[in-house]
C-alpha cells in the first residue's frame, strides 16, 4: 500500500496538484489526465525526485520523507522522456542503478536480453536513439526487488515487439506481488494487465475512477 496525505506541489507559487488523502492499496493502475494535469508530477513525486508538502508512506510504515533510502529502494521510476549522461555507456548506466537497487547478479542481462540492447551496451547513450533510451530506462525502472513501478508514459516511442516484452516484464513481476503505476495517454491493454484500476487527475487532484 501506498498512502498520500495532505498532498500539496506548487511551481513558482501556482498550485499544480492537491491530494488531501489517498491509499493504493496495490495492483495496477493506470493514471489518466489532460496534458499539464500533473501526472509527471504526482509521479516525480511519488517517486522522491520532487519536493512537496505533505506526506507520502509506504506501507504504512515507510515514510519517503524520514527513511528516504528505503523507501527509494522499494519504488522504482521511469520518466517519460529519459535523460542520461551523454559519456556514460549503457553498461555503465546498468551497473550503477544496479548497484543503488541491490539487483541480484543476473537480473539486470536478463531484461537487456529480452529488451534487445545488449549488443549497444558499450556505446555511450549519447549515441541511443529515443527509443533505445526508453528501453534502457524501461529495463533500469525492473531492477532491484521493489515494491512498486512507476511507469510515466512507458507506450510512446516503443515498438510493437518491445511492448510486449514490457507487458511480460509486468506480467512477472505481478505474479511476484510488485504494484504499478502507468501513466499514459494512449489506451492501455487490459488483455495485458489484468484487474486493471484508472485513477484520474483532474481539477489539481487525483481521484479513483468510479
Amino acid at each position: 500500500m501506498i498512502t498520500i496525505s495532505g498532498f500539496e506541489k506548487s511551481y513558482q507559487g501556482r498550485l499544480a496538484l492537491k491530494i488531501p488523502s489517498l491509499a493504493l492499496p496495490g495492483g495496477v493502475y493506470w493514471l489518466r489526465g489532460a496534458n499539464g494535469s500533473g501526472k509527471s508530477t504526482l509521479l516525480k513525486a511519488m517517486a522522491g525526485l520532487l519536493d512537496f508538502k505533505g506526506s507520502i508512506v509506504l506501507q504504512e510504515k515507510v515514510d519517503l520523507k524520514k527513511q528516504d533510502v528505503a523507501y527509494r529502494r522499494r519504488v522504482n521510476f521511469a520518466e517519460a522522456e529519459p535523460v542520461f549522461p551523454e559519456f556514460l555507456t549503457g553498461q555503465e548506466m546498468v551497473s550503477l542503478f544496479a548497484a543503488a537497487k541491490r539487483a541480484p547478479a543476473t537480473q539486470p542481462q536478463a531484461y537487456l536480453d529480452s529488451i534487445g540492447l545488449t549488443p549497444d551496451l558499450e556505446r555511450p547513450v549519447g549515441a541511443y536513439s529515443s527509443g533505445m533510451l526508453k528501453k534502457l530506462s524501461l529495463a533500469l525502472a525492473f531492477l532491484g526487488q521493489p515494491d512498486w513501478i512507476l511507469l510515466d508514459e512507458p507506450l510512446i516511442t516503443m515498438d510493437a515487439a518491445a511492448l510486449e516484452v514490457l507487458y511480460q516484464w509486468i506480467a512477472a513481476c505481478r505474479a511476484a506481488g510488485v504494484h504499478f503505476i502507468l501513466s499514459s495517454h494512449q489506451a492501455l491493454d487490459a488483455t495485458f494487465l489484468p484487474g486493471l484500476q484508472t485513477l484520474v487527475v483532474e481539477d489539481k487532484t487525483v481521484k479513483p475512477l468510479a
